[in-house]
């Protein structure tokens, strides 16, 4: 199982940036997944609580800016980044929790995973 994270990249403050993470490795698809930040200097922060099919949880420094989608048939999830601001620069990690991901088989996966990281760059 992998999931890649992409879409980073340098932006100026109001611009906008869409993320995505894609998941493969015999994946049936996504049931959740998470994203997180994590600025310089600082800790990692959770933005985003995304449930298919269910409601998604945004934490309030990104609610009204940041919009999770997905699209099933490519196990992607994407993070749509509006009215970015400089405090937004930082690393951006998803990751799926227990049972994020359901398998070909028809199981749920038992590990949580992570993506690689994408850096985000917010210029004033």
């Amino acid at each position: 199982v992998q999931l890649q994270a992409s879409g980073g990249g340098l932006m100026q403050a109001g611009g906008s940036l869409r993320l995505s993470c894609a998941a493969s490795g015999n994946i049936l698809g996504i049931n959740a997944m998470t994203w997180y930040r994590q600025p310089p200097g600082k800790e990692r922060e959770m933005l985003v609580y995304f449930i298919s099919g269910g409601r998604t949880n945004y934490a309030a420094s990104v609610k009204g800016r940041f919009t999770v989608s997905s699209d099933a048939t490519k196990n992607i999830v994407y993070l749509q980044m509006n009215n970015l601001e400089p405090d937004d620069t930082a690393v951006y990690y998803c990751k799926t929790p227990l049972a994020g991901l359901t398998f070909a088989s028809g199981r749920d996966s038992t590990d949580e995973y992570w993506g690689q990281g994408t850096l985000v760059t917010v210029s004033s």
